[in-house]
């Protein structure tokens, strides 16, 4: 492989690794429309087991707003140990494994909820933007408790 092409693939898995930091943040951070474009648009498969299983962004962003933009929900994601492999020729395509720790507390209540599991992710570049096109979310494990307090 050619140095081009070694530099080529490095900003490709930059770029995914960017985007699913940019997902992950924006979830927490409620921002509707940069959770929106994380996604190509038109048919994708978003598979988050009991949430539900959706084939476009607009009808996960609408049960994602219901469920998360609550003042009272606060919501921790962060993801790590990517394995990101690009695929075909011109490297348009990538699939990605991700481990996600996610923390939820109630801010009314001061319930908790941690939350362990892994996505398998699909990626497409799309007009030289890379977009999800394929995710699903499976629980490793779930605790649950009332311990912790909002910070100011």
């Amino acid at each position: 492989m050619n140095l081009e092409a070694r530099i080529a693939r490095l900003e490709a898995l930059e770029a995914i690794q960017r985007l699913k930091h940019r997902y992950l943040n924006a979830c927490d951070l409620k921002q509707v429309d940069s959770i929106r474009d994380c996604f190509a648009e038109g048919e994708i498969l978003i598979d988050y087991g009991p949430i539900g299983i959706f084939r476009d962004r607009d009808s996960f962003v609408a049960v994602y707003r219901e469920l998360a933009c609550q003042p009272r929900v606060i919501d921790l994601h962060h993801g790590a140990n990517p394995e990101i492999y690009l695929l075909g020729e011109d490297g348009d395509e990538a699939l990605g494994r991700w481990a996600l720790c996610y923390c939820n507390l109630d801010g009314e209540t001061g319930a908790t909820r941690k939350l362990g599991g892994f996505y398998q992710d699909r990626y497409r570049r799309i007009d030289g933007q890379w977009r999800i096109v394929e995710t699903a979310f499976r629980g490793h494990f779930e605790t649950s408790g009332a311990s912790l307090q909002r910070t100011p």
